[in-house]
């Protein structure tokens, strides 16, 4: 009597294993096409600085106004769908993008330029907390592999960014940026797949929510642990920063190569980054997130210290290796956050994908202003030091979720 059960349940449950996994490959796929249309901009930085005669300062500006608008909704965003979901809200989302790809190709002064990247910002804000929401609802109890995985699609998308700018726009205008537009219409469409299997999932959603929800702490331990991963976050990502809105000019300058050449380092470095955020997640599910957030932060610091001083062989070499350990961090750091405040999943996502875009707009600007005063290699020897912050992990509190013994449960 038990065997047909048993035959009969199996392919249901295979289904919907498969389905889960389509669900969770889908929303990395989509972070991989958004996060590449974003880091397209900065890779034509080079571009616009000589289009419009623009400033360091005004480069960083740039990059400040898409990371603020990217930022300041995204929390908000969170905590209104925590309470009242909005499946169809990541393909409206990713619609204001679209518009902001189309200002931007059509730019003819900075303000536009800078209208262009606030809309593409709007969308970012608008796509991460749901999407983030999606991967953890698909993530079958895994929930640093399912971050990491999405992760690093938007990780994928940035280092593929630089290669896009380099094959169909430098040397040809920013007017070419429209072609952008094709991938963020297909993130489109497949978005509105997502959210059809997001809305008929949130009840599910709520009862996973519950039945993993950690184990209770003090309110004020919480936001001393928010506080500290906060912290974290800003010591990462306003290096991370430096990296990524200015590295070419500083191998431009320091080195005198190419632009093409200095973008093909970007990707190195870009590529790095998401093979590390891939290893983050899964490996914080085996050992503990702690320990990879601990790691990954503090450990950069003896690469980062050593970089502005290197050659250029070997400064690829320690971008690459900066690369891999400081981004195993964030997805650790986003499901230990999760499971600090249980059932926040919007908001906490919305915090931490919002600290992350805020730091980088405030770090890209201030450095940018450094290197116009003081030169593009200053910026390199003053950011080697914040990973140190990497010590303020002691602080974090003992708070792990056995994760094999979740998916046996």
């Amino acid at each position: 009597m038990t065997t047909p059960t048993t035959s009969t349940a199996a392919p249901v449950q295979a289904k919907a294993s498969g389905a889960v996994l389509q669900i969770l490959f889908s929303v990395a796929f989509v972070h991989l096409l958004n996060d590449c249309v974003q880091a397209a901009l900065p890779a034509i930085y080079p571009l616009l600085k000589q289009e419009f005669a623009l400033s360091f300062a005004q480069v960083g500006l740039i990059t400040l106004t898409f990371q603020c608008t990217a930022s300041l909704l995204q929390p908000w965003i969170g905590l209104y769908t925590d309470k009242h979901p909005m499946p169809f809200l990541l393909p409206m989302g990713m619609c204001m993008t679209l518009l902001g790809v189309g200002l931007l190709s059509m730019a003819g002064s900075f303000g536009m330029l800078l209208l262009g990247a606030g809309m593409i910002g709007v969308g970012s804000s608008t796509f991460h907390p749901e999407a983030s929401r999606v991967a953890r609802l698909a993530s079958g109890g895994r929930f640093g592999f399912a971050q990491s995985l999405f992760q690093v699609g938007g990780n994928l998308g940035s280092a593929l960014g630089p290669l896009l700018a380099a094959a169909i726009l430098v040397g040809r205008g920013h007017g070419k940026f429209a072609w952008c537009a094709i991938l963020v219409v297909l993130a489109v469409l497949v978005l509105v797949g997502v959210s059809r299997w997001y809305g008929s999932h949130l009840k599910s959603a709520t009862r996973k929510a519950a039945l993993h929800a950690g184990p209770p702490l003090p309110r004020k331990r919480v936001i001393q642990a928010l506080a500290v991963l906060a912290m974290l976050v800003f010591s990462k990502y306003i290096y991370m920063a430096s990296l990524s809105s200015y590295y070419t000019f500083f191998l431009i300058e320091k080195f005198h190569v190419p632009v093409g050449t200095a973008q093909m380092y970007l990707f190195l470095f870009l590529a790095s980054v998401a093979v590390g955020t891939f290893a983050g997640g899964p490996i914080g599910d085996r050992i503990g997130r702690k320990r990879v957030i601990w790691v990954s932060i503090l450990g950069a610091a003896p690469f980062t210290l050593a970089l502005p001083y290197a050659s250029l062989g070997w400064t690829a070499v320690l971008s690459v290796v900066i690369g891999l350990v400081m981004s195993s961090a964030f997805s650790a750091i986003v499901v230990f956050a999760q499971e600090l405040v249980p059932g926040k999943v919007g908001m906490i996502a919305g915090i931490f994908f919002g600290l992350m875009f805020g730091v980088s707009g405030i770090g890209a600007a201030a450095m940018g202003h450094i290197a116009d005063v003081a030169g593009i290699e200053q910026v390199y020897r003053i950011a080697s030091f914040l990973p140190l912050l990497g010590i303020l992990a002691a602080l974090l509190p003992k708070m792990e979720l056995d994760s094999s013994r979740t998916k046996r449960a």
